[in-house]
């Protein structure tokens, strides 16, 4: 048994070490900050809803990697962010451009408020013309009696 968990140890603890995200160096702060700035700009294919920096995916891992590696062949962060529309599409960027096939991410949200707001406000309008329905001679007998017997039972 122990022999077993000796010879299985070295690939589980090499699994977990492949995992962890290798840490990168700077020459200076600024270049820090460039490769902070531009990894928080770039959208995790993986997660969508998380920038390369807050991802954890291995995507992400892979593409911090990609981004230090081209800063460090001197690509400028439009070269950068170029490259990797190219590779993963606008959907990478946090702010795409405004494209012909971007409307939709642009305008889509205040697209669907507008129409919820003109749907509600019309929903609102139609309730508020029509006329309440008066109460028959009957009816009206029917609540009277009701109100007199709540009465009665409640003293």
């Amino acid at each position: 048994m122990v022999k077993k968990f000796l010879l299985c140890a070295p690939v589980l603890f090499s699994l977990s070490v492949h995992a962890a995200d290798t840490p990168f160096e700077f020459g200076s702060e600024a270049e820090a900050q460039r490769f902070q700035g531009l990894i928080e700009e770039l959208r995790c294919m993986v997660c969508q809803n998380q920038s390369l920096a807050d991802s954890n995916a291995e995507l992400a891992q892979d593409l911090r990697a990609e981004v230090y590696a081209q800063m460090h062949r001197g690509l400028s962060d439009a070269a950068i962010a170029s490259f990797l529309v190219t590779r993963y599409g606008d959907f990478v960027l946090y702010r795409p451009p405004l494209k012909k096939h971007t409307w939709a991410l642009w305008f889509g949200p205040v697209l669907l408020l507008l129409l919820g707001l003109v749907i509600a406000i019309r929903l609102f309008m139609n309730n508020s013309r029509r006329p309440q329905a008066a109460l028959t001679q009957e009816q009206r007998q029917r609540l009277k009696s009701l109100l007199q017997d709540e009465d009665a039972g409640a003293t």
